[in-house]
């Protein structure tokens, strides 16, 4: 358009523009050498360089692409029309050299260059004489060895490039064999340890593959070892034109600019991502985890604070008090601050039984000697509640179990265990009453029998970390299998609480038997879903 409205030098601005953007488009590279041909005036003496110039920039930014046999035969035609023989010569020794789809075709036409000669006086010296039939015979066999590497080389590639059925970009997504093809590829460039090739061919696989975030992934870290600004401008490139709505490459971006020193920079990344794509949850977090981690900690808690009250009444809200605790708990060593955030918190949100299950663990991971009133307040609390009937059961026997194992008061015990009691008799009564649905676990697995290891990490939440609590080793007979089921991604199974017939040593009341078959014996436990901790565009 700019050449139709006579602007001749817009129009080059435009064709170098999208090179830029593009510098492994063959077809932009001729068409901007032919508009330069067009153009300038063949008279004057600097026409030829800066033609000569622009296709050195073109073999230096897309020669060594497997495909690029256009824009060397464009290359050496050029010199060969204006008699160059030995540019041309010297074109063909760096062509043959390049593993190229028609590297035969390029062999087959440098043996029929006519008055092709190389000067290098320490080998041409003693055939002065020779005519140049002989002189072309020569110089060729000298270059057979490189031809015959070449064309190993090529060989090696040859299944990589007949796998790329794509290599343009479209909208469509590509076949898992052609992702798997690109993978296998970029793998081998990498591993033959040359840095040119690797990066003219991650550029050719972000041509197909630019909505893939794994490769924009596995292009940066090839680069953070090599060139830090290589890699800068490839998260600026995969983060503002490509994926700037997808949350992992600007985590990663931001992580990189924080290695690098450049914490303002990072805290921008992050800033810019979450107003542009609100309501993830990872990227609050790691904005938190950012600040925490420079001292910042009043800042960290302020975000927390701003996402606990902007999700209130929601999930995420209470996902967000929950992490809120835990950071005043164990970062600024404030234990009531952090009760306090966890108790509003089960004023709005009462049936949440993460919520519960962390003030908890916080309480218990307190002095248990100097804080059993809090830690008898939680289970309180939590049996109250309108939690489910299977959830108020393992807080039942939690506080049993704590008892036993920490309480200063034996009539604190035989209270918890009569309630306990009259919880498990109310239980099993509403299953015999309750339609059978069929078994929701497997009797067969170890991990519901005596000896069996009754924590395993597969079933434990991920946010609670091990304790004595959570490791019962001084009451035998209760058997617990999962902290609580709502705050657990998975369905938990259900879990023997008494095994049959047994009754412990020194415990002071009997324990009625149960039949193996009685519903009593294994109480369901129905899963809950946790909450939504954030969304992905």
């Amino acid at each position: 358009m700019e050449r139709r409205l006579g602007s001749a030098r817009r129009a080059e601005e435009v064709l170098e523009r999208g090179l830029q953007s593009i510098p492994l488009s063959m077809d932009l590279w001729i068409h901007y050498i032919s508009f330069l041909q067009s153009t300038l005036d063949p008279a004057l003496p600097e026409t030829a360089q800066r033609i000569r110039g622009a296709f050195e920039a073109a073999v230096a930014a897309a020669g060594m692409d497997f495909r690029s046999d256009k824009l060397w035969e464009s290359y050496v035609e050029w010199e060969r029309e204006r008699g160059d023989l030995r540019a041309v010569t010297a074109i063909y020794d760096r062509l043959l050299s390049m593993p190229t789809q028609l590297y035969s075709h390029h062999w087959e036409k440098y043996g029929k260059t006519p008055g092709m000669h190389r000067e290098d006086p320490g080998k041409t010296s003693g055939i002065e004489d020779l005519d140049q039939e002989k002189i072309r015979e020569l110089v060729i066999s000298m270059r057979q060895q490189i031809y015959a590497q070449n064309e190993a080389e090529v060989s090696k590639r040859w299944n990589f490039e007949d796998g790329i059925k794509r290599p343009y970009f479209h909208v469509k997504p590509l076949e898992r064999a052609q992702l798997r093809n690109w993978r296998e590829y970029l793998d081998f460039e990498v591993a033959a340890g040359s840095h040119e090739r690797s990066i003219v061919l991650f550029e050719r696989c972000l041509i197909a593959c630019a909505l893939y975030e794994e490769f924009w992934v596995k292009y940066t870290r090839y680069l953070e070892s090599r060139t830090v600004p290589g890699a800068r401008s490839v998260f600026q490139r995969a983060c503002g034109f490509h994926l700037p709505r997808k949350p992992n490459i600007h985590l990663l971006w931001a992580a990189f600019e924080e290695k690098q020193g450049n914490v303002e920079e990072a805290r921008r990344i992050l800033r810019c991502f979450e107003a542009a794509v609100p309501g993830l949850a990872m990227v609050r977090l790691r904005r938190v985890s950012l600040e925490r981690r420079h001292g910042r900690v009043a800042e960290a808690e302020a975000l927390l604070l701003e996402a606990m009250r902007a999700n209130e009444g929601l999930p995420l809200g209470s996902f967000y008090a929950v992490k809120l605790a835990r950071q005043v708990c164990k970062v600024q060593k404030n234990l009531g601050k952090a009760r306090k955030v966890l108790v509003e918190a089960l004023e709005k949100d009462p049936d949440n039984a993460r919520l519960h299950a962390n003030l908890l663990e916080m309480e218990f991971g307190a002095d248990v000697g100097q804080n059993e009133g809090n830690t008898m307040s939680c289970f309180e609390r939590a049996l109250r509640s309108p939690l489910p009937d299977e959830a108020k059961l393992v807080f039942s026997q939690r506080r049993v179990e704590f008892l036993e194992d920490f309480g200063s008061s034996i009539h604190s015990l035989l209270k918890a265990y009569d309630e306990h009691q009259k919880i498990l008799k109310a239980h099993a009564a509403r299953k015999r009453s309750a339609p059978k649905s069929g078994p929701r676990f497997d009797p067969s697995s170890p991990r519901f029998y005596p000896n069996s290891r009754i924590f395993s990490p597969s079933v434990l939440p991920l946010f609670v970390p091990l304790s004595p609590l959570l490791i019962p080793t001084l009451l035998p007979f209760t058997r617990i299998c999962t902290f609580l089921p709502s705050f657990l991604p998975f369905s938990p199974p259900n879990v023997s609480l008494l095994p049959p017939n047994f009754c412990p040593p020194h415990f002071p009341l009997p324990i009625p038997p149960f039949p193996p078959n009685s519903s009593s014996f294994s109480p369901q436990i129905s899963p809950l879903s946790p909450p939504q901790l954030g969304r992905t565009r």
